[in-house]
């Protein structure tokens, strides 16, 4: 028996462009077998894509919500042209669930209103954690790159204002956004006419160095790492930081034993090593990394055993 850790599990939005039946299905599953607390949907990265998905957000918000699942609505996190801050205005009308925002325009909409703060939106020191709580900010899923010494402090001053911290444990880490679509590019195409390109990759399309290295992932106007991030072992430094919610970003993996593997770490079931195993058979080959967490150069991983406090 291994320490138990008190924290909820978060399901952030799905980030890609899977193909609407599958995001559907994903949900459902979700719903009925992933031991998380809260799913956040909604789309995040490309207004164009949204009108995929938005006939299914009642559908599948209330199979989660008869899952037991809290659902939050996310808004876009590169906000540039009328339409997108018509599908912005659009979420933050929502009256009967909490809206995580991804980008200052979302805040126009929700100050004074109860809101979350999403990853994508730069909460980087305790200030901005107070300027966000006066207009209503209630949670803060901090940036990917934090340390784990900033994290400690923002954590402190949110938990003293009432509010909640967040860190993202497992999925790609987003490092940038753009106003151009590389995903587009890469296909010879722009985005206006970008005929939904990124479909064709849903776990991002992979780019390479030179010397034909794994390097980044691009998904859109999105670039993420080509790691997945693993705080597995970190979850009980985490908690004693202040940390309450533990997010989960989907991939193109078992999202369900993923879950249940990080439950399992956070009931005290299995050891940090034998969770990280368990991930290291569900990913593949694709690497795991927890360098920001120790100051490092995100893609590395750190053993955390090796680590002096």
């Amino acid at each position: 028996m291994t320490e138990k850790i008190s924290g909820e599990l978060t399901l952030g939005p799905v980030l890609y462009n899977w193909k609407a039946d599958a995001w559907r299905d994903f949900y459902f599953k979700i719903a009925d077998e992933a031991p998380v607390d809260t799913v956040v949907i909604g789309e995040t990265i490309c207004y164009k894509r949204a009108p995929f998905f938005e006939p299914l957000y009642g559908e599948v918000m209330e199979r989660l919500e008869a899952g037991g699942k809290t659902v939050v609505f996310s808004t876009l996190a590169e906000v540039m042209l009328p339409h997108d801050r018509r599908i912005v205005e659009s979420i933050c009308s929502i009256e009967d669930h909490l809206v995580e925002v991804n980008d200052a325009s979302g805040l126009y909409h929700l100050t004074g209103k109860p809101h979350n703060i999403g990853p994508l939106f730069n909460t980087y020191n305790e200030e901005v954690v107070k300027t966000l709580a006066r207009r209503g900010a209630k949670n803060f899923c901090v940036p990917h790159e934090m340390r784990a010494t900033a994290i400690e402090a923002v954590a402190k001053e949110a938990n003293a204002l009432g509010c909640t911290v967040e860190v993202q444990v497992f999925g790609r880490q987003s490092l940038a956004l753009s106003a151009r679509c590389y995903h587009a590019r890469a296909h010879d195409k722009i985005k206006d006419t970008c005929q939904y390109v990124c479909e064709n990759d849903p776990d991002g399309l992979n780019l390479r160095t030179l010397e034909g290295q794994p390097f980044l992932t691009i998904n859109g106007v999105q670039v993420l790492s080509n790691d997945y991030v693993d705080l597995i072992a970190e979850l009980p430094d985490l908690a004693r930081m202040g940390v309450a919610r533990f997010r989960l970003s989907p991939q193109n993996v078992d999202m369900i034993a993923v879950a249940k593997v990080y439950r399992a770490a956070m009931d005290g079931e299995i050891t940090a090593a034998e969770g990280q195993e368990s991930l290291k058979e569900l990913v593949g080959d694709t690497p795991l990394a927890n360098g920001f967490f120790y100051q490092q150069p995100g893609y590395r991983f750190i053993d955390a055993d090796s680590v002096v406090h």
